[in-house]
């Protein structure tokens, strides 16, 4: 059994950066989509995404994270996933999602990509 949802955020050199914990399904994907509202409305453009600690995404969770995508795309954003899954990696290659978000290693590595 997957242990509940939690989140954690924190801005990082203009980045939202948003941790989670626990199966990302319709109450953890809305609860990354009300984070990101708070910061988006504010004008942050830039946001992380760790699922180090969330190794399932149902498919309703999944169209959460791609309205983030959409949202950002429309103005210039970028979304960088990070401490990816095996499992949540492939499944987010095959949708094309790294085609609009990015893709790093660390928390640390996608700051740095963005920075660049």
């Amino acid at each position: 059994m997957e242990q509940q949802f939690n989140l954690t955020s924190e801005v990082r050199s203009n980045c939202l950066v948003i941790t989670t914990s626990g199966y990302v399904n319709n109450v953890g994907g809305e609860a990354i989509a009300t984070e990101f509202s708070k910061h988006f409305e504010n004008g942050t453009k830039q946001v992380i995404i760790n699922l180090e600690q969330s190794k399932v995404v149902n498919s309703i969770g999944m169209s959460f994270l791609i309205d983030i995508i959409d949202q950002l795309n429309d103005v210039g954003g970028k979304v960088v996933f990070t401490n990816l899954d095996p499992a949540v990696d492939k499944m987010l290659a095959i949708m094309g999602l790294f085609q609009f978000a990015g893709k790093e290693k660390s928390v640390d590595d996608a700051l740095k990509t963005l920075s660049a």
